[in-house]
């Protein structure tokens, strides 16, 4: 088996687009209105599914993480500490919800913390120094 992306399973579509495409820099591979979207971000395939849509497929419902959960993380990496602290800056200015500030962690990596609108936890990190602006 090959691994080729993972799935989110999303209550409000548009504002979930809105998020991982216009403040994450996601690719939309579909049109918007679809009960099923592909995006993709450097070769990871992700799909956005309508919860409701996918209890009509599968015949049954499940049980849905409210709030900010620690199911997973998606993790996203910049060039530099400097570009976490820009990154964690431009995503909470544009809605994503500041979960842990900027930190740089014992083992050299600087890390940060966001959550998206459905309180998916998203990390940004980075284990390069860079320059300090």
């Amino acid at each position: 088996m090959k691994l080729e992306g993972f799935g989110v399973f999303v209550k409000d579509m548009a504002t979930m687009i809105r998020f991982y495409r216009d403040v994450l820099g996601f690719e939309i591979k579909e049109a918007e209105d679809s009960s099923n979207v592909y995006l993709e971000k450097d070769g990871t395939l992700f799909l956005f599914y309508g919860r409701q849509d996918f209890e009509k497929m599968t015949g049954r419902s499940f049980g849905y993480a409210q709030g900010v959960n620690g199911h997973f993380e998606i993790a996203l990496g910049v060039e530099s500490y400097d570009a976490v602290d820009r990154a964690f800056a431009e995503i909470t200015a544009n809605g994503g919800q500041a979960m842990m500030l900027p930190t740089t962690e014992p083992w050299g990596q600087r890390t940060c913390y966001i959550a998206d609108p459905e309180g998916n936890l998203i990390e940004i990190g980075s284990f390069e120094k860079g320059a300090k602006n």
